[in-house]
């Protein structure tokens, strides 16, 4: 049996109908759509730290900053390929790819770190990647910065808690953690989006993670259609003209497609 529920397909009639009558189009997503590429969420019942509540620090800027084997722990899983190693895009991602090629793809806000949505295919410089990404690495004491694998090399070859090679800083990857602030820049552009919309399609995301989830009634109240995909119920489903519960990557297609 599936552990989604079966999508109903007035719904997604509805939603496929939406989506093509809009011209500004803003997607958020969220770990939902990265389910099915292997990564696993982090709260639910086989969540990464509901089975490992030590894994939790790790993204934890408090603990992360004054616990030196928290900092090693993370950068040994990092570097054997224990976090999220080998993962692709799967077809939620690649669904929403009509979007950008019909020109009707604004902006998409994503609340994951993993970059599948640029690896497929999805011009980098559409997203905004709210919550950072995990494939880069930087100095929390200055503005150096750098690939994920050039310090994962480091590792591998003994040093188990780098340090910035500019001012000696702690390195970590370059994502927002927990008692961190989002970058206001990308708070901003997201928050434009919102504004700019003519339709909001929120895909796989809670949306319950503040401020970002804020860009949903935002965008209701400055006229736009919103759209909701996900698994399980939103805060938002009452604004939505189109609720599609299912798989992701079964029903996005169906949404999205021609």
């Amino acid at each position: 049996m599936s552990e989604f529920p079966a999508a109903d397909p007035a719904e997604i009639a509805t939603a496929h109908r939406l989506v093509g009558d809009a011209s500004r189009i803003v997607v958020l997503t969220g770990a939902g759509i990265s389910t099915d590429s292997g990564l696993p969420d982090f709260r639910g019942p086989n969540g990464l730290w509901t089975k490992n509540p030590e894994a939790e620090k790790a993204s934890n800027i408090r603990f992360y900053v004054t616990d030196e084997n928290v900092r090693k722990t993370n950068w040994r899983l990092r570097a054997e390929g224990r976090l999220w190693a080998n993962v692709h895009p799967n077809d939620g991602h690649r669904a929403l790819l009509p979007l950008q090629e019909r020109g009707t793809l604004h902006t998409l806000i994503t609340q994951n770190v993993d970059e599948l949505h640029q690896m497929a295919g999805v011009d980098p410089d559409m997203v905004v990647e709210i919550h950072g990404t995990t494939r880069k690495a930087g100095c929390l004491d200055c503005d150096y910065r750098t690939t994920m694998e050039a310090v994962l090399e480091r590792v591998r070859s003994g040093d188990e808690d780098p340090r910035c090679p500019e001012c000696g800083g702690l390195l970590k990857s370059a994502t927002i953690s927990f008692g961190q602030a989002l970058v206001a820049e990308d708070l901003a552009r997201a928050q434009e989006a919102a504004d700019a919309a003519d339709l909001l399609l929120a895909v796989g995301s809670t949306l319950t993670v503040n401020p970002i989830a804020s860009v949903v009634p935002r965008a209701h109240r400055n006229g736009a259609t919103i759209v909701i995909v996900n698994a399980e119920p939103t805060p938002f489903d009452g604004l939505a003209a189109a609720v599609v519960r299912g798989s992701i990557s079964e029903v996005l297609p169906k949404i999205v497609g021609d």
